[in-house]
Parts: structure tokens; sequence; C-alpha cells
């Protein structure tokens, strides 16, 4: 059977390699796990039920949570199935930003989670004139519940409706997270997913009846498509959320997975905690501990290991991979860059580590580094897809020899912004009668170990800085470098037709609460400490390591501690800093910090 469609992914499974455990969440602690059978049965119990309410096809169904659940999957496949069109939503925007997706799309029904999704939508409804009605995948007095809508008639008229969907016809619509600006609506085939996730399903050092967990949000279509992936190599998949990863009662040893799609900002979490735990080992243990973690820092993708890491690895790495239930064979890092430091320490442990690069526009992937030999370096992403061609522009002459826009061609590549032809002609450029995709990021292409071209990133084109001395400078790399400092958490990088480069630098809290214990000054609260000369001289001195890996022009000449923590989401309802998959809103931070940038610069 070869799949066309997102929605053939399921039955391919139940042809090849049926699993007893396809999908499964945690319900009052307890896991509760489906069959590919039971999968399947109620995504057609799905599909009729949509029918005997009317949906038509195209029609527009939201879907909202929290945390990743198996009825996602149903509802998926369910509404696919009908030929209807999957509006997945960030669960943590604002009534008002659900009102303007919901509009734009037109969605005709909603299907939410837990907590407050039904009332911030239920808020908006009034001004969303399509909206018919909303569900709930939980049971909530005086609302609708899910499987309410399902019907044991009707199949026939579902397996008419498969039959005529086409791998090419609208199969979703995302919305971007917007770092300015409205969202867009990117529409995306069976076939742009379809493709990257056959692409993909070849790189994943995994194989039929091995287990991943799912925690990223399922809504972005990275992760999305790593599910599809899991389905059609039949992976055992448990959905969980970000708050009860770690620990022994948490997810990862619940599950031991073999492989699971993360963002750098969690493994920087999880390095933290494993670089304050060795803080507060003391004699040899500490001593080993940080002899271990030297180690890691010339460590090379397929370096072969000598005595010294051997010991090392029995005797503090080990334990990393156990805290990670024991039998991770790789992790794919993805949606913002991972600092080389953080890929090098779990690399180094036993933990292979490989980023992909991609957009939403290009659902998602277009490189990615293998875990096979050669198929990977510190230094850059990896090796393009199979099916997709990369193209560096670099013909407006603003970037360093070699450098350019990256641009992108394959089958992967969105149908277009919905309702938005000069948004998606400003991100299309016809070259020798050929059109691309313009990925608004600035990359270049070096050679890999076995000599294919490897993809390297090295800044968003919207995101360089001009300083008024007319040199370009791309913060990404230098907020990587800084942050690789423990006590440093997130860093933007300022200097926007400034005289020099500066930076805003929230530091993390748990590591700085341990440093002051440390050096005598006494914790009151982030806000006083980060005014402290001796805490301000700790980040001095890190920032003074961090300036030799810079040109004199990307230098960090200022810095101001910023209290922080940014968040994807702010519990008083303020201006959120970062996007829902943790990238920074520059825009919104410069706008909050102005004064305090202002003082940088006034000299």
């Amino acid at each position: 059977m070869e799949v066309t469609r997102l929605f053939e992914f399921i039955q391919y499974q139940k042809q090849n390699h049926p699993l007893e455990r396809a999908f499964g969440h945690r319900i009052n602690g307890e896991w509760k796990y489906y069959s590919t059978d039971e999968i399947i049965d109620l995504a057609n119990k799905v599909s009729r039920g949509l029918l005997k309410l009317g949906v038509e096809k195209g029609d527009r169904i939201a879907l909202i949570v929290y945390e990743n659940r198996p009825e996602w999957i149903i509802m998926d496949i369910g509404i696919q199935q009908i030929g209807a069109i999957n509006v997945p939503v960030y669960p943590t925007i604002s009534p008002g930003e659900y009102e303007y997706i919901f509009n734009d799309a037109s969605v005709n029904y909603c299907f939410v989670g837990i907590d407050d999704l039904y009332d911030k939508v239920d808020t908006a409804r009034p001004n969303i004139p399509t909206l018919k009605d909303i569900y709930t995948f939980d049971h909530q007095e005086g609302r609708k519940y899910w499987e309410d809508i399902f019907s044991d008639e009707g199949q026939a008229e579902v397996e008419s409706r498969m039959a005529d969907i086409k791998p090419n016809e609208l199969a979703t619509l995302i919305y971007t997270s917007g770092t300015t600006g409205q969202p867009k609506g990117v529409m995306l085939s069976h076939n742009n997913i379809v493709s990257n996730v056959r692409d993909v399903g070849e790189i994943f050092p995994i194989s039929a009846g091995d287990r991943a967990l799912s925690f990223l949000p399922i809504c972005h279509i990275f992760e999305r498509a790593a599910s599809y992936a899991y389905t059609s190599h039949s992976i055992e998949v448990s959905f969980a959320g970000t708050s009860n990863l770690g620990g022994d009662d948490g997810d990862l040893k619940a599950t031991q997975p073999h492989f699971f799609t993360t963002v750098p900002r969690l493994l920087e979490k999880v390095y933290e905690k494993i670089y304050n735990k060795g803080l507060t080992l003391s004699g040899l243990k500490r001593k080993l501990f940080f002899w271990a973690l030297d180690l890691t820092k010339d460590y090379e993708i397929d370096q072969s290991k000598g005595l010294q890491m051997r010991i090392a690895d029995a005797l503090i790495f080990s334990k990393w991979r156990e805290a990670l239930g024991g039998n991770v064979k790789g992790i794919v890092s993805g949606a913002a860059a991972c600092p080389t430091k953080i890929k090098q320490v779990f690399s180094a442990a036993g933990i292979p580590i490989r980023e992909g690069y991609g957009l939403t526009e290009t659902s998602p992937g277009l490189a990615i580094g293998r875990f096979s030999k050669g198929g990977a370096v510190m230094n850059a992403i990896g090796p393009s897809l199979k099916s997709v061609e990369l193209m560096i522009d670099a013909s407006d002459g603003n970037y360093r020899p070699g450098e350019g826009e990256i641009l992108a061609k394959g089958p992967n590549i969105m149908m277009g912004y919905f309702n938005k032809p000069e948004a998606t002609a400003a991100v299309t450029k016809e070259i020798d009668g050929e059109k691309w995709f313009c990925t608004g990021d600035v990359g270049t292409l070096v050679k890999g170990p076995t000599g294919e071209d490897f993809l390297k990133i090295t800044d968003r084109k919207k995101e360089l800085l001009k300083t008024s001395g007319g040199k370009y400078v791309a913060p990404a790399p230098i907020e990587n470098k800084l942050k690789e400092d423990f006590l440093i958490e997130q860093v933007m990088v300022v200097g926007e037709k400034k005289k020099f480069v500066s930076a805003l630098i929230v530091p993390a809290e748990e590591a700085l609460q341990d440093w002051c214990r440390n050096n005598d000054v006494e914790w009151t609260s982030m806000v006083e400490v980060v005014q402290n000369p001796k805490v301000v001289a700790a980040f001095q001195k890190a920032v003074d390591e961090a300036n030799p890996h810079f040109s004199k022009t990307e230098k960090i000449k200022k810095f101001t501690l910023v209290p922080g923590p940014w968040e994807p989401v702010k519990a008083d309802g303020s201006k959120a800093e970062l996007t829902p998959t943790l990238k920074l809103k520059r825009r919104v931070i410069i706008e909050k910090y102005d004064s305090m940038i202002d003082d940088i610069y006034d000299v």
C-alpha cells in the first residue's frame, strides 16, 4: 500500500504492523492506550458523526488542546476522511486571537481540551458567525462532549468521500505563531505533508515496535509530521505534557522511549538541571561529575571514545541516559537553533542529538542531521531531505561571502497563504523559470564528512541588525553562544542603528540562586539581586568569555540583566515575549524594555 493521503497512514499501520498500543496518555495517573483497530474504529465514528452534523467537504474544524492526546489523532483522521479541513490552534493564545483565526478560516466547529479552552472560545463565539458549536474532549457539565457526535450510520458515504479526496487537495490550515503581525494561514495539502513524512521516516533511528514520547504541541507541524511518521513506522506513541517529563515518577521513566522530538529550550532546561545537580555534589563525586562534563567540550559526532570517555560513560553518563528512560536512540531538535554545547554534552553522553530545519510553510522539514555515520556535524544542520532542493541566494549582497537567503523547492512547499495571494507572492521567487520558496533565513552550504552539502543556518534575514556604522550582525549565533553559560537562561542581542552591539540577559534563576549561596550574596528577589555588583560581575565574566568567539562588530560591549523570565503566555494578560514555539518576539521585547535599551546607549 502506498500512502498518498494523510488518513491512510493508520491504514498502512494496520496492514503492515498493527499495534495493541498505538497511541496513549495518562488519565488520572494511569496510562490508557488505543490499539490500531480502535483508532480506526473511532475515527470512522467521528467521520460518520460529522456527516450527520452536515459537515461538507472543505468545511473547517478547529482542534485545541493543552496536552497532546489520542482524541486529537482520532479527530484528525475523522476530519480528513470526509474532506473537511483540520485547523489546529495553539491553546495559549487570547480570545481575540481565536476570534481572528476562526473568522479568517471560517471555522464551523471546534473541539477543545480541559481548563479554560472552552471559555476562551466561547468568549469569542458571538463575534464568529460561522462557528456552529463547541465540543469538549472531557466531560464538562452543561457542555457537549465529543462522543456526542459519534454515529454508527453512514459508513458508505464516508468511504465515498475518502475515495474522492485527491493527494494535492488541501488537508490542513495551520496558522503561523507570528513573531510579527497577525498570523497567516498556511495551506498544506496531503501530498505536501506525506512527501515530508516519507523523507524523514527514512532518517529516524527507530523501527516497528519501538516507543516514542510526544510532548511538543501537536498543533505545530513539527510534532504533527512526527506523529504521522510514528504511525507509518508502527511506533508506539505516548502523549505527555512538559510538566512531568523528568524524575522517578515522570513520563520519560514511565514510557522509556526510544525516540522523541524537542525544542532546544527544553534540552537547555534538562542540561541546567544536570549542571545544578552537579553543583550540589561534594568531594570525589563532584570532581568526577565536572571531570566528565569537561570531556564533552570538544566532542565531535562519530568520535571514537577513548578510555577516559568510557570511564565517564560508566560512572556519569549512564545515569543521564537512565534519567531519560534508558532506551533513547536519538532525539531531533527543531523550531530554533540548538546550541553546540547542548549537542556536544548529550551526544558525548550517548544521547545523539540531531537538528532539523524547516518551516510550517515547508511541511516542515528541509534539512536534518542523519543518525548514520558521517550524516551530521556539530556546526551545521545536515543534508537536505531527499525530495528537497536548496539554494543559497546572495543576490542582494547584504551577507558575508558564501551566505545568503535559503531558498527551497520540492513537493513539501505549501500551496500558499490562505486568502493572501500577495503574501504568497512575497515569499516566492522565480529563477530560470522555476519557483523557489524564500525561507527568510540566512545560511550557507558546507561540505559534510561524506562530501554532501550540509546546510548551516546563520540567522533570520529579518532579524539581521545593521549598526549605525553600516555593519550587519546576525544575533542568533551570539545569543546561542551566550546561553551556553549556565547562569544565562535567555538573551536577546540588540543594536539596530546603534554604535555597538549589546544584550538583554535573563538569568537562570535556579543556577543564580546556587551561585549566590556559594558566593555570599544574599538572595532576596530576582529584581533586587540582578542589581548586585557581584552578580553583574559574574555575568560580565560570562560575556567576556564568549566575546573572543565573535568578530569586532559582533562583540557585546554592554549588557543589562532582566528579571524575566520571558514566556509564551503571560498570566497577567500582557504581551508574551515568546511565540508558542519559544522563539523570541523581538519587537515585543524591544518595546517592553525600551527604557533599559536607551540606558545602555545613553553615554
